[in-house]
């Protein structure tokens, strides 16, 4: 059924500790979120079939079946593949982080975390995922890469890609501004909204998820060193 502009975002909070679930999803339904939630993970797909959640909240460390193959599963389902995914886990160590990303999360949050940057981020996601489907833009082409944001799709070589909320709003940004180099700090701010003290790792992160879903193009998404990346022109 197709969602109209009055009705609430639904976001599907899983974590196996229940104190957990219940004070994230007491802040987000203040927030006016449609919040359901799980304790245990071995349900999440059959859930996320029925409830069919706007966002993602997942944890990692989880007894049978982990965050990060979790979000694995997400990625796969042809359904889900682009519904924004946020970890929140106590594991904070940079190589966590990294790993989160790379399984196909759009953000990652430390525990102990502090509500009101979660719902800030929550929120952030969500408009990104759905900006560019209220007006018409026009479809960006490079080599055999074609986006288009109206439909919210890419394809290579007309071979649909399967990108997520952020890689292709990344991809948008990269495509549009050809030719230009595109700082990290400058991607973090127009992709991320956030801060240029944040992780610039978490960029690199993205750009080589995307070059994997990118296959033989990938090669016209070129690094400058210790500045950023341009998209070239074929």
């Amino acid at each position: 059924m197709q969602k109209t502009a009055s009705q609430p975002k639904k976001i599907l909070v899983v974590d196996d500790e229940p104190d957990v679930t219940e004070l994230v999803s007491l802040r987000l339904r203040k927030e006016g979120y449609d919040v359901e939630v799980i304790n245990n993970p071995l349900l999440i797909m059959g859930k996320a079939a029925e409830f069919r959640p706007d966002l993602f909240i997942l944890d990692i460390m989880m007894p049978e079946l982990d965050g990060v193959k979790i979000c694995r599963m997400i990625r796969a389902d042809k359904n889900l593949a682009e519904v924004p995914i946020v970890f929140l886990t106590a594991r904070g160590a940079t190589d966590d982080r990294i790993k989160g990303l790379e399984s196909g999360a759009d953000d990652y949050i430390s525990k102990p975390f502090d509500a009101k940057e979660l719902i800030l981020r929550v929120g952030l996601l969500l408009k990104r995922a759905s900006s560019g489907k209220q007006t018409e833009e026009p479809v960006l082409t490079v080599g055999a890469i074609v986006l288009d944001p109206s439909r919210h799709a890419v394809t290579v070589h007309d071979k649909n890609a399967d990108l997520t909320a952020t890689e292709f709003k990344l991809l948008h940004i990269l495509m549009e501004r050809k030719g230009r180099v595109q700082s990290r700090d400058m991607l973090l701010v127009n992709v991320w909204n956030y801060e240029t003290d944040t992780e610039t790792r978490t960029i690199d992160t993205h750009i080589r998820r995307l070059r994997e879903k990118l296959g033989d193009q990938a090669g016209l998404l070129e690094t400058i060193r210790g500045v950023g990346y341009r998209m070239n022109e074929a």
